[in-house]
């Protein structure tokens, strides 16, 4: 019987191994996973890179994994915010290092990896910094830059409702890059408010297939705190 509910968020993110690429889902507070941070912070994995859109806010869910000192490179499209101090502080310290990649470029990267493709071929970033030492070429008279696929030993990501085969649904904004770091990772992990029977979710409605998903815990339903994060969406 395939079964991949896990006990607890610490069963679930037991072997998280030093050095670990892992992808967190989230936009901001939408959708972040923030027991599964947690968890990640209490198991004690380090030298880890992390794969995010942004680079933390305020002191906690991401800013709080990367204040332990236990994130080696970031890899993310907004690194300052108004609320990042704890990133801005580790960057000026040279404790963290920052790739920075444009939006569309970073979700085209993890999905290319999800799909097994080499590579791509982007305008984003031509004649720029962020394309400087990458391969170049003219297609139909533009200059586009080759970016590789991002792939991840690890994909932390929240959902709303999931099954004990793993497939997933989720509410509204939180979908964001979720889906796609779920088939960029040899593990996906994904929290969820609601367990439901086999069945009870519309094949019509699953966005992320169980066959991407290899545990699934679920968490409880917190009220939005001030810095809007760990809200229901």
């Amino acid at each position: 019987m395939i079964d991949k509910i896990s006990a607890s968020v610490e069963a679930a993110l037991r072997d998280v191994p030093d050095g670990a690429t892992v992808m967190i889902g989230g936009f901001g507070g939408a959708g972040q996973p923030s027991e599964l941070i947690d968890a990640l912070i209490a198991q004690g994995a380090r030298d880890l890179t992390i794969v995010n859109n942004n680079a933390g806010n305020g002191e906690v869910g991401l800013a709080a994994l990367l204040k332990t000192g236990r994130v080696r490179k970031i890899i993310c499209s907004f690194p300052r915010q108004v609320d990042s101090q704890v990133f801005d502080g580790l960057y000026s310290a040279g404790k963290i290092e920052l790739e920075l990649v444009p939006q569309g470029n970073l979700a085209e990267r993890i999905r290319a990896a999800g799909a097994g493709i080499g590579g791509f071929f982007t305008p984003t970033g031509y004649g720029t910094d962020l394309g400087r030492g990458k391969e170049t070429r003219e297609i139909g008279g533009r200059m586009y830059v080759l970016e590789s696929p991002i792939h991840a030993d690890v994909a932390l990501i929240k959902a709303e409702k999931g099954d004990r085969w793993g497939n997933l649904v989720y509410r509204k904004t939180a979908r964001n890059f979720g889906p796609i770091m779920a088939t960029a990772a040899r593990l996906a992990i994904a929290s969820v408010h609601e367990i439901v029977p086999l069945g009870d979710l519309d094949p019509e409605n699953i966005v992320t297939p169980g066959i991407f998903v290899h545990r699934l815990v679920k968490v409880p339903r917190t009220a939005t705190g001030p810095a809007g994060f760990r809200q229901a969406a």
